[in-house]
């Protein structure tokens, strides 16, 4: 083989070469990403699952208070539950009302009672 074929070939090769690691490179970063990806889904993924499940434990709580304040509500005469289903605001403004003297009621009869 002359001097000229054998620095072609050696050329082509290298050529060849630089194509073959060009290729290894981007699959092996193609790799790592996906498996970045991957990495990264699990946590998304628990999340999720944490987020459903507290939502329906909260969701389950709240259809038992619901249920034992429509029981209360009930047993109170005067239709006051279909009252206050119609003017909710007036039924929250009269409860803190009357949260509100009942506070100063214990508090006045601690101060007293010393």
């Amino acid at each position: 083989m002359n001097g000229k074929a054998y620095e072609k070939r050696i050329n082509r090769d290298l050529d060849r070469t630089k194509r073959d690691l060009s290729a290894l490179r981007d699959d092996i970063v193609s790799g790592l990403n996906l498996k970045l990806d991957e990495l990264a889904g699990h946590p998304k993924k628990s999340a999720e699952v944490a987020v459903k499940t507290l939502n329906k434990s909260i969701g389950h709580g709240l259809d038992q208070y619901n249920t034992k304040v429509q029981d209360v509500v009930d047993k109170v005469p005067g239709d006051i539950g279909r009252k206050a289903a119609g003017y909710p605001w007036v039924a929250i403004s009269l409860s803190i009302v009357l949260g509100l003297m009942f506070g100063v009621l214990i508090r006045f009869s601690r101060h007293t009672g010393n």
